[in-house]
């Protein structure tokens, strides 16, 4: 077989993109169902009868629409086919009763609303004209239905039979009988094309049902509901059915503004766009259907948006793609927890104003966990090249310039309450994350540039994340009050109820317990490093061998593992982060009562002379001890040496320390 070219692939992808937009017009038409459904009101005036009707047409109309908006697209495109048929046969049978029976052919001309001159006076024109709308429609039923050539052609003299005794000029009942007896055939067929399909329907219902029940028993409900999501598109229809119900908006409030201002201009005044754009705002929210059609809409506006930054930024982090889901998901839960669909229409403007200002500072968070690892990385790596600092420097200065403008522009325009004093809150702690990474980031730029070991600068690091993380703790602590005060005096919920919870437990407990953890862990490395013995002045220098971790060599002062190896104490400090062995033998580091050896080894089996004379039978004892080490190991503890000096446990550099300073963080 052939191997198919760029363009035939070009064509294919092409093909399936129009097949995947077609399908996805075919499904909104469903959600305007629903959404009408659920917009509709009950007459409260009628019998319980009656009520009790309506609310079973309803549910049978949310069911239906429901099945057809999660069929399969073959099973959607018969579904229309069959539609369509069906329309074109009750279009046929409207035009020849209304032809047959109320027009007449040698009055004068008929009008419609907008005074355009319908019909033209001549019958014979008009005869022409029926004929061809009449083989028009036979054409597209059979077409359709796939009807074989000897029915499709009675059906089409079907069809045209009133048009006959039309232009014969019959008597009134006979084109009467004519018209009942063309309609009551067209009837019959369609039913008994009906009867043909029901076999294939049931089987198609049968298959459907048995691949969703194994689904459901092998995967779950989750899976079941994530593939189907991803397999009609929903996404894609919620922002189709959005865009398309507020532009259908706009046309008709256009319109009537054209009508009232009694102008032919496109343009309005700026009141006008003015209070066009807040109408359409409104209307955009009116019900959960709306709501998820616009969180789709801004689903598309942040995926965007996080393309572009992190393209400018140079990132290529695939969980910092997550954007589009994230904001999403955080604006339908403000919506679900502020009643947004459910306000009247001046509160619903000023409420979505409100949550459209907590969304922008949750944004702007995440925005900022994209640019920080890229800029701890540029510092860590020593790059000094400005085209390469400057994106994500400039995004990091707008993500502080932008939240102290947000604060500035809020109060200068409203009262303190408790949303601007979330917003408020949220911008404070976002420009304290913002001076934190800064902060780190010059950090390792200074240890970049002297290019000498700086054994502070871990603490350094340790003290200025964790002075940005405690001050975010208290600051989660404040919004978890706030959210009490406004749950129990302004706006109690369920939902709210159950955000706090997950505030609680997520930003609160779960970030002091980490917090915790990671200061207990450094001050268990902290134990552990002062536990070790240390040498310092002439008996570093006897030793001449650098560290096993960084290769810098020792300049201030060596700690001695219980196996005779030696480390920077900062070196082995973050080693100890992650293990508590040691990096050449892989031996506990850490033994309680560890004793000074007298006789040490450096990490390649030198025996450094000490610096006082213990008792001899020690001294022979430990020279035997050593004896009997490096006659043992030295082969393996060689071999160890040189594996992790070709890149095994090659922790060294500012790379490494970033990544122990994010797994302490």
């Amino acid at each position: 077989m052939a191997a198919v070219g760029p363009p035939q692939q070009q064509v294919r992808m092409a093909r399936q993109q129009v097949w995947a937009a077609l399908e996805v017009a075919l499904r909104v038409p469903c959600l305007y169902i629903i959404d009408a459904i659920f917009n509709s009101y009950y007459d409260s005036t009628q019998s319980g009868l009656c009520i009790l009707l309506q609310i079973f047409l309803r549910l049978l109309g949310i069911f239906v629409s429901s099945i057809v908006l999660i069929l399969s697209q073959r099973s959607l495109f018969k579904f229309y086919m069959y539609s369509s048929a069906f329309l074109l046969a009750a279009t046929s049978v409207l035009v020849n009763y209304y032809a047959a029976l109320h027009i007449d052919f040698y009055g004068a001309y008929n009008t419609s609303a907008f005074g355009i001159e319908l019909l033209p006076r001549k019958g014979p024109s008009l005869w022409m004209a029926l004929i061809v709308l009449q083989l028009t429609l036979g054409i597209g039923y059979i077409t359709l239905l796939q009807i074989h050539s000897i029915y499709s052609q009675l059906i089409i003299l079907d069809l045209l039979v009133p048009i006959i005794g039309l232009i014969t000029e019959l008597p009134l009942h006979i084109r009467e009988t004519l018209v009942f007896t063309s309609s009551l055939i067209l009837i019959l067929n369609t039913v008994l094309v009906l009867a043909v399909k029901l076999k294939w329907f049931y089987y198609s219902t049968r298959y459907v049902y048995l691949l969703v029940r194994h689904m459901y028993r092998i995967y779950g409900l989750q899976l079941l509901m994530e593939d189907t999501w991803k397999r009609i598109r929903f996404p894609d229809i919620l922002r189709v059915f959005w865009l398309t119900r507020i532009t259908a908006q706009a046309t008709v409030l256009m319109y009537i503004l054209r009508v009232a201002n009694e102008t032919d201009s496109f343009f309005i005044s700026w009141d006008d766009f003015w209070d066009l754009i807040c109408s359409l705002i409104i209307s955009g929210c009116d019900s959960t259907l709306t709501v998820l059609g616009m969180s789709a809409v801004i689903s598309s506006i942040a995926h965007y948006l996080g393309l572009g930054i992190l393209a400018f930024i140079g990132s290529t982090e695939e969980d910092d793609r997550r954007l589009g889901f994230v904001a999403p998901v955080l604006f339908f839960i403000l919506a679900l927890q502020t009643g947004l669909s459910g306000l009247r229409p001046e509160e619903r403007l000023i409420r979505l104003s409100r949550n459209m200002c907590l969304l922008l500072t949750a944004v702007l968070h995440f925005i900022h966990g994209m640019t920080d690892p890229v800029l701890m990385s540029l510092s860590a790596s020593h790059v000094s090249s400005f085209r390469r600092h400057f994106p994500v420097l400039f995004v990091s200065a707008c993500l502080f310039i932008l939240p102290v403008l947000l604060s500035y522009v809020l109060w200068h325009h409203y009262a303190l309450n408790t949303w601007l004093f979330a917003v408020t809150a949220f911008c404070v702690e976002l420009c304290l994350k913002v001076i934190v990474s800064l902060t780190v980031y010059t950090l390792f730029m200074i240890d970049g540039y002297y290019n000498v070991l700086w054994e502070k600068l871990d603490d350094y690091v340790y003290y200025v994340r964790s002075t940005g993380n405690i001050i975010e703790f208290i600051f989660g602590v404040v919004m978890f009050g706030n959210g009490a005060y406004t749950m129990m005096f302004e706006s109690g919920s369920k939902i709210r109820a159950c955000m706090m919870c997950l505030h609680a437990y997520f930003n609160i407990y779960l970030q002091a317990k980490n917090g915790w953890k990671t200061f207990m862990n450094r001050r268990t490395a902290v134990k552990k490093i002062n536990s070790l013995p240390e040498i310092k002045g002439s008996r570093l220098q006897e030793i001449d061998d650098v560290c096993a971790i960084c290769y810098h060599e020792f300049t201030t002062s060596a700690r001695i593992t219980p196996c005779n190896h030696y480390f920077h104490a900062l070196c082995l400090r973050k080693w100890l982060y992650i293990q508590d062995t040691c990096p050449m033998c892989h031996q506990k580091v850490y033994i309680e009562d560890v004793k000074d050896n007298s006789n040490i080894s450096n990490n390649n089996g030198f025996i450094a002379p000490p610096n006082e004379h213990p008792e001899e039978p020690i001294r022979e004892a430990a020279a035997e001890s050593d004896r009997e080490l490096n006659d043992d190991d030295s082969t393996d503890c060689d071999d160890d040496v040189e594996r992790e000096r070709n890149g095994v446990i090659q922790h060294t550099g500012p790379a490494a320390e970033e990544l122990i300073n994010d797994d302490t963080d």
